[in-house]
């Protein structure tokens, strides 16, 4: 096995959140710190979507209340362990959840909470513009497809664009972070409140 700077393994540790062994064996095989990221980056999604099935029952309640004492955010995030629970890196991602639903306001969690009859009347709305716009027929169906899943990103939590980096979503990240902490994480439960001025 090549040797490995150690300088650069602390490196990608602290990009990676990954463990030290497999820093050293990514550096190794990829002999490159871009390459090993990518490397890790992928090892770790593959292993944070076998984690997507288990079982979540611990966690925590997290609150926030905007700047301006007008938006305030409750959520509970559920991983798999109380050891997870206490982590400053799960915290932080609590913390993250809370900013974007008080920023973005989502209505509903993930696209499979969406009532059938909401989704229906926003297909039917989107229909109809496409008609008064003088779509053709044959395309006013893939006109509102398109319409509905921008529907679900601005609706829905996991689905929208994150507030601090709109190329990554808000499954992404919350996959991202399963892969580091090595357990799987739900947003389990949202609410937000606002006064309306």
């Amino acid at each position: 096995m090549a040797v490995v700077d150690r300088e650069l393994v602390k490196e990608l540790r602290a990009r990676t959140g990954a463990g030290m062994m497999d820093c050293k064996n990514a550096l190794a095989e990829c002999g490159d710190i871009e390459k090993a990221v990518d490397f890790l980056r992928e090892k770790g999604l593959a292993k944070a979507a076998k984690k997507a099935g288990r079982s979540a029952s611990q966690g925590l309640v997290f609150s926030y209340i905007h700047t301006n004492g007008k938006i305030g955010v409750l959520l509970e995030l559920n991983c798999e362990t109380d050891f997870v629970a206490k982590t400053d890196e799960f915290k932080h991602l609590g913390h993250e959840l809370c900013m974007q639903i008080a920023a973005a306001n989502p209505q509903y969690i993930k696209i499979e909470d969406v009532p059938t009859e909401d989704l229906d009347r926003e297909k039917e709305i989107y229909r109809k513009q496409a008609l008064e716009e003088g779509k053709p027929a044959n395309i006013v169906e893939k006109i509102a497809e398109g319409k509905v899943t921008a529907f679900y990103q601005d609706n829905c939590l996991l689905e929208q664009n994150y507030i601090r980096d709109p190329k990554v979503k808000v499954k992404d990240l919350i996959v991202s972070d399963i892969a580091k902490m090595g357990e799987n994480i739900v947003v389990r439960r949202m609410a937000r409140f606002a006064i309306e001025s």
